[in-house]
């Protein structure tokens, strides 16, 4: 999922507020110039008026103020330590500041939080979404290849959103538990009756807990995630923790012609095969197949992916 606006965080003052809204308004029929104007008059009203300053780095970026975009969007950074809006993500697109910096747990969730009602239609319609069928064809061939019954005691679905890799895998697993950053996915995927159990929570901090019970899942699934994490070793690894001696780790990502980790115009996150196998060796995982495909499109337009089955090494 793509979001480049703002969400709209009241400044507390109801002058500036009503001026922000004008200013939309104003971009809303076309008119950048009189909207960047207004918007400009509105953050002097309210200096830390984050979503102002926000928009206004936004709306300066498509006027094609590149200097002007970097310095709103410094400003929204300095107004909302968080990054709810994804103003150091904008910053890293336009080549200022960090270059990969990681998404903040208050963006991404109020991100998936605004898309979870039209999340599917959206992704399976519009953008060709199909990570999961090739994940359960990545694994049924792991399996097959591994002279294994396609049957797992547990599976773990990490972003499991709205529960898309959920339905998937659901008719091969006894058990299925899935976690999301996102109330609102979580409810989802709840109203579906797919999962035994549900937790809302960041899956760093859900796989740091789970490493010291004693439950082990056999499946490890990770649809579509990895694109909103920028250093995915520290992931990776926690993986490996949870995971059975005899289990499998199935995630799709997005790659890219260079080296290591970019952040796309997208903001979301592509890595590349090499740091992939690197990430798995450190973990003490390897790969079964690294296979490229297209997990999704674009603008009609696919997006490169590589679909990975890791085991322990």
């Amino acid at each position: 999922m793509t979001d480049t606006g703002p969400l709209f965080v009241s400044s507390g003052d109801l002058i500036a507020d009503r001026r922000y809204k004008w200013a939309i308004e104003e971009a809303s029929r076309g008119d950048f110039a009189a909207a960047a104007e207004i918007l400009v008059q509105t953050v002097a009203l309210a200096p830390a008026f984050a979503t102002a300053w926000f928009a206004l780095g936004a709306i300066r970026d498509r006027l094609g103020d590149a200097s002007g975009a970097i310095a709103a969007f410094a400003k929204a950074c300095d107004a909302d330590p968080d990054d709810y809006h994804g103003a150091r993500l904008q910053l890293a697109r336009l080549g200022a500041g960090e270059a990969n910096p990681a998404m903040s747990e208050p963006y991404v969730r109020r991100l998936f939080d605004q898309y979870a009602g039209r999340y599917d239609a959206a992704l399976t319609e519009r953008l060709a979404y199909r990570g999961p069928a090739l994940l359960r064809d990545a694994v049924d061939r792991a399996m097959q290849a591994a002279e294994r019954p396609l049957r797992f005691s547990s599976m773990l679905d990490l972003g499991c959103g709205t529960g898309l890799g959920g339905d998937a895998f659901r008719p091969i697993v006894d058990r299925l538990v899935g976690v999301d950053l996102s109330p609102a996915m979580v409810a989802q995927a709840a109203a579906k009756s797919l999962y035994d159990r549900l937790v809302t929570a960041d899956i760093a901090k859900f796989l740091a807990e789970a490493a010291g019970a004693p439950a082990q899942y056999q499946l490890v699934l990770a649809a579509d995630v990895f694109v909103y994490v920028n250093d995915l070793a520290p992931i990776v690894a926690a993986i490996a923790r949870v995971l059975a001696p005899d289990g499998l780790f199935a995630f799709t990502v997005e790659t890219h012609s260079g080296d290591g980790v970019k952040l796309l115009p997208t903001l979301r996150y592509a890595h590349d095969a090499p740091y992939l196998r690197r990430a798995l060796a450190d973990a003490g995982l390897a790969p079964a197949a690294i296979t490229p495909a297209a997990v999704r499109s674009e603008k009609g337009v696919p997006v490169d992916s590589l679909v990975v089955v890791a085991q322990p090494a």
